[in-house]
Protein backbone atom coordinates (compact mmCIF):
# COMPACT_ATOMS: atom_id res chain seq x y z
CA UNK A 1 0.00 0.00 0.00
CA UNK A 2 2.55 2.51 0.82
CA UNK A 3 4.54 1.63 -2.29
CA UNK A 4 1.34 2.18 -4.54
CA UNK A 5 0.74 5.41 -2.47
CA UNK A 6 4.62 6.52 -3.56
CA UNK A 7 3.85 5.50 -6.76
CA UNK A 8 0.98 7.57 -7.04
CA UNK A 9 2.77 10.59 -6.01
CA UNK A 10 5.51 10.37 -8.34
CA UNK A 11 2.87 9.79 -11.13
CA UNK A 12 0.92 12.98 -9.92
CA UNK A 13 4.56 15.27 -10.00
CA UNK A 14 5.45 13.81 -13.42
CA UNK A 15 2.23 14.65 -15.08
CA UNK A 16 2.32 18.24 -13.86
CA UNK A 17 5.75 18.80 -14.59
CA UNK A 18 5.03 17.59 -18.31
CA UNK A 19 2.12 19.77 -18.24
CA UNK A 20 4.02 22.75 -16.99
CA UNK A 21 6.55 22.15 -20.03
CA UNK A 22 3.84 21.85 -22.85
CA UNK A 23 2.33 24.88 -21.77
CA UNK A 24 5.74 26.72 -21.69
CA UNK A 25 6.68 25.53 -25.38
CA UNK A 26 3.02 26.56 -26.66
CA UNK A 27 3.80 29.90 -25.57
CA UNK A 28 7.08 30.12 -26.99
CA UNK A 29 5.87 28.59 -30.03
CA UNK A 30 2.89 30.96 -29.82
CA UNK A 31 5.79 34.22 -30.02
CA UNK A 32 7.43 32.40 -32.90
CA UNK A 33 4.37 32.17 -35.05
CA UNK A 34 3.52 35.62 -34.23
CA UNK A 35 7.06 36.60 -35.04
CA UNK A 36 6.62 34.15 -38.52
CA UNK A 37 3.05 35.70 -39.22
CA UNK A 38 4.68 39.56 -39.31
CA UNK A 39 7.91 38.76 -41.43
CA UNK A 40 5.39 36.96 -44.10
CA UNK A 41 2.84 39.87 -44.32
CA UNK A 42 4.38 42.57 -47.02
CA UNK A 43 2.74 45.43 -44.57
CA UNK A 44 4.94 44.50 -41.87
CA UNK A 45 7.76 42.74 -43.20
CA UNK A 46 10.93 43.44 -43.10
CA UNK A 47 12.55 42.02 -45.41
CA UNK A 48 13.42 42.84 -48.84
CA UNK A 49 10.69 42.57 -51.80
CA UNK A 50 13.30 39.97 -52.85
CA UNK A 51 13.41 37.81 -49.83
CA UNK A 52 9.98 38.10 -49.04
CA UNK A 53 9.20 36.19 -51.80
CA UNK A 54 10.98 33.09 -50.69
CA UNK A 55 10.58 33.54 -46.78
CA UNK A 56 9.28 30.44 -45.05
CA UNK A 57 10.37 30.72 -41.67
CA UNK A 58 12.59 32.46 -39.52
CA UNK A 59 15.26 29.95 -38.01
CA UNK A 60 14.84 29.35 -34.26
CA UNK A 61 16.91 27.88 -31.60
CA UNK A 62 15.53 24.77 -29.61
CA UNK A 63 13.26 26.27 -26.93
CA UNK A 64 15.13 25.60 -23.47
CA UNK A 65 13.41 26.82 -20.27
CA UNK A 66 16.51 27.31 -18.71
CA UNK A 67 17.41 30.49 -20.55
CA UNK A 68 13.80 32.10 -18.97
CA UNK A 69 15.06 33.54 -15.88
CA UNK A 70 13.44 35.29 -12.87
CA UNK A 71 16.64 38.31 -12.43
CA UNK A 72 16.97 40.20 -9.37
CA UNK A 73 15.64 43.68 -10.46
CA UNK A 74 16.84 47.11 -9.09
CA UNK A 75 15.22 49.99 -10.03
CA UNK A 76 17.09 53.22 -11.00
CA UNK A 77 14.91 55.91 -10.68
CA UNK A 78 17.13 58.89 -10.91
CA UNK A 79 19.34 57.98 -14.18
CA UNK A 80 19.30 60.58 -16.53
CA UNK A 81 17.85 60.84 -20.17
CA UNK A 82 20.02 60.00 -23.04
CA UNK A 83 20.54 59.79 -26.55
CA UNK A 84 20.49 55.80 -28.01
CA UNK A 85 22.73 55.43 -30.94
CA UNK A 86 21.55 53.36 -34.00
CA UNK A 87 22.92 52.28 -37.30
CA UNK A 88 22.09 55.71 -38.49
CA UNK A 89 22.05 59.21 -37.41
CA UNK A 90 18.47 58.71 -35.51
CA UNK A 91 18.69 59.44 -31.91
CA UNK A 92 15.84 58.40 -29.82
CA UNK A 93 15.64 59.14 -26.23
CA UNK A 94 15.68 56.67 -23.79
CA UNK A 95 16.17 56.03 -19.70
CA UNK A 96 17.95 53.18 -17.63
CA UNK A 97 15.28 51.95 -15.93
CA UNK A 98 16.86 49.17 -13.66
CA UNK A 99 19.75 46.84 -13.62
CA UNK A 100 18.74 43.23 -14.00
CA UNK A 101 21.19 40.58 -12.31
CA UNK A 102 20.96 36.99 -12.83
CA UNK A 103 23.30 33.59 -12.70
CA UNK A 104 23.30 32.00 -15.99
CA UNK A 105 25.79 28.97 -16.92
CA UNK A 106 27.35 29.35 -13.52
CA UNK A 107 28.65 32.94 -14.55
CA UNK A 108 26.60 36.07 -12.38
CA UNK A 109 25.52 38.46 -15.66
CA UNK A 110 24.38 41.96 -14.90
CA UNK A 111 21.99 44.22 -17.77
CA UNK A 112 20.76 47.05 -18.37
CA UNK A 113 17.30 47.57 -19.38
CA UNK A 114 15.58 51.00 -20.37
CA UNK A 115 12.37 52.76 -21.10
CA UNK A 116 11.77 54.79 -24.25
CA UNK A 117 10.44 58.09 -23.64
CA UNK A 118 8.92 58.51 -27.16
CA UNK A 119 6.89 55.14 -26.08
CA UNK A 120 5.71 56.50 -22.48
CA UNK A 121 3.39 59.27 -24.98
CA UNK A 122 1.10 55.96 -26.08
CA UNK A 123 -0.85 54.15 -23.73
CA UNK A 124 -0.33 51.19 -25.25
CA UNK A 125 3.47 50.96 -24.53
CA UNK A 126 3.49 53.21 -21.46
CA UNK A 127 4.55 49.87 -19.60
CA UNK A 128 6.86 48.75 -22.41
CA UNK A 129 10.91 48.10 -21.45
CA UNK A 130 13.76 47.34 -23.78
CA UNK A 131 16.47 45.19 -23.51
CA UNK A 132 19.19 45.13 -26.16
CA UNK A 133 22.20 42.41 -25.52
CA UNK A 134 25.21 40.96 -26.88
CA UNK A 135 26.32 37.50 -26.29
CA UNK A 136 28.94 35.39 -27.23
CA UNK A 137 27.05 33.42 -29.88
CA UNK A 138 26.64 36.75 -32.13
CA UNK A 139 28.69 36.51 -35.55
CA UNK A 140 28.20 33.29 -35.12
CA UNK A 141 25.11 31.35 -34.75
CA UNK A 142 23.29 34.71 -33.93
CA UNK A 143 23.28 38.01 -35.04
CA UNK A 144 26.42 39.77 -35.05
CA UNK A 145 24.43 43.41 -33.80
CA UNK A 146 23.11 41.35 -30.57
CA UNK A 147 19.47 41.20 -30.38
CA UNK A 148 16.14 42.44 -28.44
CA UNK A 149 13.62 41.36 -25.76
CA UNK A 150 10.53 43.68 -25.17
CA UNK A 151 9.67 43.43 -21.39
CA UNK A 152 7.14 45.41 -19.25
CA UNK A 153 6.99 47.10 -15.90
CA UNK A 154 6.73 44.28 -13.35
CA UNK A 155 3.28 44.83 -11.86
CA UNK A 156 3.28 43.21 -8.14
CA UNK A 157 7.26 43.18 -7.37
CA UNK A 158 9.58 45.57 -8.78
CA UNK A 159 12.38 43.33 -7.16
CA UNK A 160 12.49 40.61 -9.70
CA UNK A 161 11.72 40.64 -13.61
CA UNK A 162 11.20 37.81 -16.13
CA UNK A 163 14.14 37.32 -18.74
CA UNK A 164 12.96 35.03 -21.11
CA UNK A 165 15.72 34.69 -23.86
CA UNK A 166 13.82 32.12 -25.82
CA UNK A 167 11.90 35.31 -27.04
CA UNK A 168 15.25 37.46 -28.16
CA UNK A 169 14.82 38.41 -31.68
CA UNK A 170 16.71 40.32 -34.34
CA UNK A 171 16.93 43.87 -35.19
CA UNK A 172 15.28 44.56 -38.63
CA UNK A 173 18.74 45.78 -40.00
CA UNK A 174 19.76 42.09 -39.70
CA UNK A 175 17.06 41.85 -42.53
CA UNK A 176 17.47 45.11 -44.59
CA UNK A 177 20.14 47.74 -44.13
CA UNK A 178 17.21 50.57 -44.81
CA UNK A 179 16.31 50.59 -41.40
CA UNK A 180 17.62 52.59 -38.43
CA UNK A 181 18.22 50.02 -35.53
CA UNK A 182 18.83 50.59 -31.82
CA UNK A 183 22.65 49.84 -31.33
CA UNK A 184 22.94 47.54 -28.16
CA UNK A 185 25.05 49.28 -25.61
CA UNK A 186 28.51 47.45 -25.15
CA UNK A 187 27.98 47.17 -21.11
CA UNK A 188 24.87 44.59 -22.13
CA UNK A 189 27.23 41.64 -22.73
CA UNK A 190 26.05 38.20 -21.31
CA UNK A 191 29.76 36.76 -20.95
CA UNK A 192 27.63 33.01 -22.19
CA UNK A 193 26.65 32.01 -25.52
CA UNK A 194 22.60 32.44 -25.45
CA UNK A 195 21.39 29.78 -27.79
CA UNK A 196 17.85 31.05 -27.23
CA UNK A 197 15.64 33.00 -29.58
CA UNK A 198 16.65 33.69 -33.02
CA UNK A 199 19.36 32.64 -34.87
CA UNK A 200 21.09 34.73 -37.48
CA UNK A 201 19.79 35.45 -40.69
CA UNK A 202 21.40 33.26 -42.82
CA UNK A 203 21.99 35.44 -45.95
CA UNK A 204 23.59 38.26 -43.52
Amino acid sequence: MKNTLILLIIATIFIQCNSQNTKYQDEIKQFQYKLNTEFADATTSPLTEKDLKIFKSLDFFEINEKYKIIADFELTPNSPIFELKTTTERLPLYRKYGIATFVLDGKKHQLNIYQSQDLLKSLDYENYLFLPFYDTSNGQSSYGGGRFIDLEIPKSNNKTIIIDFNKAYNPYCAYNHTFSCPIPPKENLVEVPIEAGVKAYKKH
